[in-house]
């Protein structure tokens, strides 16, 4: 190596060096300390909060197919008993109180009683055949009396919508805006959005399925063993059927010509169905 080279490869050590002692000096800025922040957080257990959720509103898959839920449910052969109005207790609160009086003010009576007879029936085949299905009876009633708020002549007049869509719709709103918890009111929509969504595939929520049976029971008398006789007789007592059929009958015919579109298209010959109804025939 050259004198000239071995300078300059000095000279770069030195002020390598140079600038480490500069880096190190008291010059050198530190960063500044970040004033303590006291923050306090509320602790909860998401896992238990979605369970209650869950259980109060229904929010549990089951199979579509209530053939599947009745060969799998906890004891295949549970046998109906006979209930009375007073054994399956109507819940009380603000909200179902509102509900109550919107039902009553904007459903025609048949309608209504139908609604009532929908949460007698849900709930007796629920209690005596599916035990272990747990869900908020108030959700149910909610839903039970809301379910067919889309047929009423204005409804069914004002929107394009297959009646349970516009229902459905309506129901989250009407809930929503007089304080029903945001899960609740979803439930309510989600079960009345597809309270007529029969069939063999899929899922749908325990609350879907419950009024699925109570539905097609009151509506086309299917699966009457799961309901008493005496209890169907008990409800329709308090609750009667006044030519129920005829009247739904007629709405089914209704609205598969006014929206040939609509969603009741789905069942096909489902007014002829209804017009069959053996079991409920002696009641109407």
């Amino acid at each position: 190596m050259s004198s000239d080279e071995l300078d300059k490869k000095n000279t770069l050590l030195v002020f390598a060096v140079w600038l480490n002692l500069l880096h190190s000096s008291t010059c050198k800025q530190q960063p500044s300390k970040p004033p303590s922040i006291k923050r306090e957080f509320t602790t909860f257990n998401h896992k238990s909060i979605m369970s209650k959720t869950i259980e109060d509103n229904g929010w549990t898959a089951v199979p579509r197919s209530l053939e599947k839920l009745l060969a799998n449910r906890k004891n295949p052969k549970s046998k109906a008993t006979p209930l009375q109005v007073s054994d399956l207790p109507l819940p009380s609160s603000p909200i179902v109180d509102t509900i109550m009086k919107h039902a009553k003010d904007h459903l025609p009576k048949q309608t209504f009683s139908h609604s009532m007879r929908v949460f007698y029936f849900g709930q007796a085949i629920a209690m005596q055949h599916f035990p272990e299905w747990r869900y908020s009876p108030e959700t149910y009633l909610l839903a039970s009396l809301l379910h067919d708020i889309g047929t009423t002549e204005d409804n069914m007049k004002n929107t394009q919508l297959s009646f349970e869509f516009q229902g459905g719709i309506q129901a989250l709103n009407l809930l929503t805006q007089n304080g029903a918890p945001q899960s609740a009111a979803e439930s309510v929509c989600e079960t009345i959005i597809r309270h007529q969504d029969v069939g063999e595939t899929g899922n749908i929520s325990t609350l879907t399925a419950v009024i699925h049976f109570a539905t097609l029971l009151d509506n086309a008398g299917a699966n009457p063993e799961l309901v008493h006789k005496e209890t169907i007789e008990n409800v329709v007592k308090a609750y009667p059927r006044e030519g129920w059929t005829g009247c739904f009958a007629a709405t089914v015919r209704k609205e598969s010509k006014v929206k040939p579109w609509s969603h009741t298209t789905k069942i096909e010959g489902f007014a002829e169905m209804v017009e069959a109804n053996e079991t409920m025939r002696p009641y109407d």
